[in-house]
């Protein structure tokens, strides 16, 4: 049984890897999971200065994931290079590093910064999911010209760039095609879909922040939609599927419809365990059904 996939240029030993906010910044999962065994370990997003990100709460159970207001809170690039890249290296994590910023000189700066540690990893996602202060905080992935304008800027890390998009849009095709001009080399699909709680007795928002993006098996259809429209527009991308994994045949799903490889993310929050799960369950999944190679299932669903 083969499980090595490739995204872009990147080989991978298997398709399954963490998504970014959902592990933390280095190595907080591994004495629960084997980060060695995964395709690629992705950290938590990291903007170029620290940022203590939202007032609590952050986090809020719903009934089919969660919604969190953690507002991208890091230590930031150099403090992350120095004490937490050193560890995930440590135990044989393949690192795809996450960057993040309110301005597109802010993710310029991000991306420079990894440029001296470019060697020790093997992608750097571009989380286009954040406030742009400079359009009135509008999402950046909410723009065609602000997204081709941040990965293009986010070219000094010298590695290849995924551009991470929110589903919160009309038309996901048009701003991965901005992506993909802009020099992106894979698409994750997709970011958290924003929503909100009420809380009942206090009657006010339940996240400190307000609102806050949800997660989890709930966005799932979100996350395969988007996948299968990306493959169907642009047949030759790489992408990279994420939004309520939680077993080998939720992955299969996502590859299906056109992802190379997949992210797990709110489920290691209820069983840190569950990506090694979804690759011996996608395993599992393929022997019995005379899959000898996980990427023959690229796109399936399309007749591909």
């Amino acid at each position: 049984m083969n499980l090595s996939t490739a995204v872009g240029s990147v080989e991978l030993p298997n398709p399954v890897m963490t998504a970014s906010g959902t592990i933390g910044h280095g190595t907080e999962v591994s004495e629960y999971l084997d980060l060695s065994a995964l395709g690629a370990v992705v950290v938590k997003s990291l903007s170029a200065e620290p940022w203590a990100g939202n007032p609590p709460p952050r986090l809020h159970k719903t009934a089919a994931g969660m919604l969190n207001s953690v507002g991208l809170q890091n230590p930031g690039v150099e403090a992350w290079v120095e004490h937490d890249l050193p560890a995930l290296e440590a135990r044989g994590a393949r690192v795809v590093a996450s960057i993040w910023g309110f301005s597109v000189e802010a993710y310029a700066k991000a991306a420079s910064m990894l440029d001296e540690v470019a060697d020790r990893l093997v992608a750097v996602e571009v989380n286009l999911s954040c406030p742009n202060v400079e359009a009135r905080r509008d999402m950046f992935a909410h723009s065609p010209s602000a997204t081709r304008e941040v990965v293009d800027a986010a070219r000094g890390c010298r590695r290849p760039r995924w551009a991470k998009l929110s589903p919160n849009v009309t038309d996901i095709t048009a701003i991965a095609a901005a992506a993909l001009d802009g020099g992106a080399e894979a698409l994750t699909l997709v970011n958290t879909v924003m929503g909100m709680a009420i809380d009942l007795d206090r009657r006010r928002p339940s996240l400190g922040a307000g609102g806050g993006g949800l997660s989890g098996a709930a966005i799932r259809p979100v996350a395969v939609r988007a996948v299968y429209d990306c493959r169907q527009a642009f047949p030759d991308a790489s992408i990279v599927g994420v939004g309520g994994v939680g077993s080998g045949e939720d992955a299969i799903e996502l590859l299906m419809a056109g992802a190379d490889a997949v992210q797990v993310g709110t489920a290691t929050f209820f069983a840190p365990q569950t990506p090694l799960r979804v690759i011996r369950q996608l395993e599992r999944w393929c022997r019995r059904h005379g899959v000898a190679r996980v990427r023959d299932l690229r796109g399936a669903a399309h007749g591909q």
